[in-house]
């Protein structure tokens, strides 16, 4: 039997789901305990029988993501609106310096894919795939680097790239929440959003008013920046310079909050923006694991199993050690090294949502959450699109 969902009746599925992976938690402590996600816990169960029904013969179920896509937009632009120029005085040097840190991980992703590959005896380009193209680069990149790496000789790699990105959208979701834990509680961090934002607007922040009014006009705003953002993304495409396209939406809602705080002229309700964001990311996030489609990791060839999985301890190592020492060994940095998991391994999408989940237990973190998004956004794409055009002309065949 086949099953084929529209765009709304998937999105409609992608609620269940999250609200299911809600109750799932809420039944088993320990997902509450590592801090795994809701969206997480409800897409792999879902997956995982979805992917029984279908290898059974059962059922052949299609999902429309059409509305994947927008979801994704609406909370990265929500992003944008946090990104005051007093936060970002504040952070500007942490954001050069994550930036440095997340390169290095993908140099050190592309260097082991490729040794391992050649240790087996396959094709150096396939570690590529298994390395920065899908891990720091996620499905987009890999999508990209496919066809190009299949012209210069490595037939399937657009398959192996999917099934190499789904991999490492699970690991990066799965690691994240329980890595933050064990940082923060080990080494007893508090957090101190005080130091990066004064008592005054944290004490303003948590008084303003969520009404029908204010909603309105914090979603209007953000579809403003939304249709600008298009606008402004189609103008980069005529230089030649091709970005995400969140990455303009965000730089409109950072402007249109800049510019209104500084004239007076118009404030943006930080509560009613988190609250629009946060609806964003959890239907987004949800419905990209319920259309997992787990069989391509079932076809997944012994060799690049095992260089995903080396990538996996390499990635907990990195974060735990180095990317944490490196951002200031605080709380904001463990909150930070847990999203690194999530866009180091995928997408950061994920990072923000192993990030949200460990505040929402430990407290907030907004150095973390401004400093990540700018770098996996858009940034980590200018590096690591260098790093693997040089690796790919100095292995390819």
């Amino acid at each position: 039997m086949e099953i084929k969902l529209d765009m709304m009746q998937t999105t409609a599925l992608a609620v269940v789901i999250y609200y299911f992976g809600g109750w799932v938690k809420s039944k088993w402590k320990l997902l509450y305990k590592f801090c795994i996600p809701d969206p997480v816990v409800g897409g792999l169960i879902f997956s995982i029988v979805n992917l029984f029904l279908r290898q059974s013969g059962t059922l052949k179920l299609t999902l429309d993501t059409t509305l994947q896509s927008p979801f994704m937009m609406v909370f990265f632009t929500s992003i944008g609106f946090t990104a005051s120029l007093q936060l970002v005085k504040k952070g500007g040097l942490q954001v050069a310096i994550f930036w440095l840190v997340a390169s290095v991980l993908a140099l050190l992703q592309d260097a082991l894919g490729v040794t391992i590959a050649k240790a087996l005896g396959q094709n150096p380009l396939l570690g590529l795939i298994c390395g920065s193209v899908t891990m720091t680069g996620g499905h987009g990149t890999g999508g990209a680097f496919g066809p190009v790496f299949e012209q210069m000789g490595l037939q399937g790699a657009t398959t192996f790239a999917m099934a190499a990105a789904t991999f490492g959208l699970v690991s990066g979701s799965l690691m994240g929440g329980p890595l933050g834990r064990r940082l923060i509680e080990t080494r007893n961090l508090k957090s101190h959003p005080e130091l990066y934002v004064s008592q005054e607007e944290v004490n303003a922040a948590s008084e303003e008013a969520v009404s029908y009014e204010e909603f309105f006009r914090s979603f209007a705003l953000l579809l403003i920046a939304l249709g600008i953002g298009a606008v402004l993304g189609n103008f980069f495409k005529k230089l030649g310079i091709t970005l995400p396209a969140y990455v303009s939406a965000m730089i409109i809602a950072a402007i249109i909050l800049n510019v209104g705080e500084s004239t007076g002229k118009w404030h943006v309700n930080q509560k009613c923006t988190e609250i629009i964001g946060s609806i964003g990311l959890n239907i987004f996030l949800s419905m990209a694991l319920i259309s997992l489609k787990l069989w391509e990791l079932a076809a997944v060839a012994g060799p690049m199993l095992v260089i995903l999985l080396a990538q996996v301890v390499m990635m907990w190592l990195f974060a735990y050690y180095v990317t944490f020492n490196i951002m200031g060994k605080d709380f904001d940095a463990a909150v930070m090294s847990a999203g690194h998991c999530g866009f180091g391994m995928g997408a950061t999408p994920n990072a923000m949502a192993n990030m949200r989940s460990v505040v929402e237990r430990f407290g907030a973190a907004p150095r973390a959450f401004f400093v990540l998004p700018i770098v996996g956004a858009f940034l980590i794409d200018f590096t690591n699109a260098i790093i693997i055009t040089t690796f790919a002309n100095f292995f390819g065949k």
